[in-house]
C-alpha cells in the first residue's frame, strides 16, 4: 500500500475570530492559473490556511507563435489578479509576495503587462528567475524530504517551463535545512507543448517525440551532477508537484474525485504511476474531459505534462515518487514566515493594495 509522508503545511479552513491578525499572503501568477493563498504561521512552524484562490487565466495562450501576451489573456489574469486584491482588503496583512513567472519571462511584452498589472491592483508583482521558482518549489516541498534522504530530486512540471531541483537533503547540510545544489529549467510545459503539439501527444509516435526531446534535455543535467548514480547508490527521493503527477496519483487511488488530503504527500510506486500514465492515454481527449480527476478545463494539458513525466522516469528510473499537492504559493509563505523568525536586516518596502482595483 502506498503511504504518506506527514505532511506540515496541509491546513485547517477554520480559525478562531481575530486568527488573521499578522497574516501572510503570496499569490503566484501563472502561464495557466492564477493562484492566492493566505496563512499565518503555527508553531510548528508550518501554517494554517486563511484564505485561498485559484482560476485558470491562460495567461501563455499563444505565446509559443506570437511571442507576446496577448490582449484578452491578460485581460483575465487582470481579472483574477483584482479578484486577489479585493480578497485582501478584507484582513491585516504582514507581508505580501506576488510573482510571476514563465509567461511573462518569455512574452516581448511581459515586462509591459506587470506594470499594467501593479497600476490596476495596486498588488507588488514581480518577474521571477527560473532559479528562484526552483527554490521556492523546493522550500514548499522540502516538509517532505525524510531524516534519511541525503538528496531530493524535485520536478515541477508547470504550464510555459519545467522545473528540476537537485537538492541537498538538512542531513547533509550545514545550514540545517534543504539547500539547492543544482537546477534546470526546461522549456517545456504543459500549455506551451499543448499549442505545439496539438493532437500530437494523443498519438503514440507524437508522444514518444515529446519524451525523446525532453529526455535530451534531462540528460544533459544528469551528467553535470551524476544524478542516476547517486540514485542508484540509495538515499534520494523523487518529488513531483504539479497537476500532472497529482493527476496520476488520483488515477492510481482511484479516486471518485480528486481530494488533496488523499494525496499531497503520498508516496506512490512508481509502477503504478505509470499505469496510470497508460490508463489516461487510452482514455482519448473526450475520456479526458469526464474523467474526475481531470475535467473539462485541464484534457488538453494532461497528456503533455504525462510526456514530461514519462521522460524524468526514463532517465532517472526510481521505485517511487513523493506526490506534492503544493508549490510556490506554500513556498512564499514558508519563506516569508522564516525570515519573520529571523533578526531583521533591513525594512521591507511598504506597501498598499489599492481599495478600488481599476476595471
Amino acid at each position: 500500500m502506498p503511504d504518506i509522508v506527514s505532511n506540515p503545511a496541509v491546513a485547517s479552513p477554520s480559525l478562531p475570530s481575530g486568527a488573521a491578525h499578522g497574516a501572510f499572503a503570496a499569490i503566484d501568477l501563472g502561464t495557466n492559473n492564477c493562484r492566492l493563498l493566505v496563512g499565518i504561521p503555527t508553531q510548528a512552524g508550518s501554517f494554517r490556511v486563511l484564505d485561498s484562490y485559484s482560476r485558470v487565466v491562460r495567461l501563455g495562450e499563444g505565446l509559443i507563435t506570437e511571442g507576446r501576451l496577448s490582449e484578452t489573456a491578460m485581460d483575465r489574469a487582470l481579472v483574477a489578479l483584482q479578484a486577489c486584491a479585493q480578497k485582501l482588503l478584507r484582513r491585516p496583512l504582514k507581508r505580501l509576495v506576488a510573482v510571476t513567472t514563465e509567461a511573462c519571462r518569455r512574452a516581448a511584452n511581459g515586462a509591459a503587462f506587470v506594470a499594467r498589472a501593479q497600476a490596476a491592483t495596486g498588488l507588488p508583482i514581480r518577474i521571477i528567475s527560473a532559479r528562484e521558482e526552483a527554490e521556492l518549489a523546493m522550500e514548499s516541498c522540502a516538509p517532505l524530504l525524510r531524516p534519511q534522504d541525503r538528496r531530493g530530486l524535485l520536478f515541477d512540471i508547470g504550464g510555459g517551463s519545467t522545473e528540476i531541483a537537485w537538492i541537498r537533503g538538512a542531513g547533509d547540510s550545514a545550514q540545517g535545512r534543504a539547500e539547492l545544489i543544482g537546477f534546470i529549467s526546461l522549456p517545456f510545459g504543459v500549455v506551451t507543448l499543448a499549442e505545439r503539439m496539438g493532437q500530437g501527444c494523443y498519438t503514440p509516435e507524437g508522444f514518444d517525440r515529446v519524451v525523446d526531446e525532453v529526455a535530451e534535455h534531462l540528460a544533459r543535467f544528469d551528467r553535470v551532477h551524476s544524478i542516476g548514480r547517486e540514485i542508484r547508490d540509495g538515499g534520494v527521493r523523487l518529488m513531483g508537484t504539479s497537476g500532472t503527477v497529482t493527476t496520476l496519483a488520483g488515477v492510481a487511488l482511484s479516486l471518485p474525485r480528486y481530494s488533496r488530503p488523499l494525496v499531497d504527500g503520498r508516496v506512490l510506486p512508481c509502477e503504478d504511476a505509470d499505469q496510470a500514465l497508460r490508463d489516461l492515454f487510452t482514455l482519448g481527449r473526450e475520456g479526458l474531459r469526464q474523467h474526475p480527476c481531470v475535467g473539462p478545463e485541464r484534457a488538453d494539458f494532461v497528456l503533455p505534462g504525462c510526456a514530461i513525466y514519462a521522460a524524468i522516469r526514463r532517465v532517472w528510473p526510481s521505485s517511487c515518487v513523493t506526490v506534492a499537492d503544493r508549490g510556490l504559493r506554500e513556498g512564499m509563505l514558508l519563506r516569508m514566515m522564516r525570515q519573520d523568525r529571523s533578526p531583521p536586516r533591513r525594512s521591507s518596502p511598504p506597501w498598499r493594495v489599492a481599495s478600488q482595483p481599476a476595471p
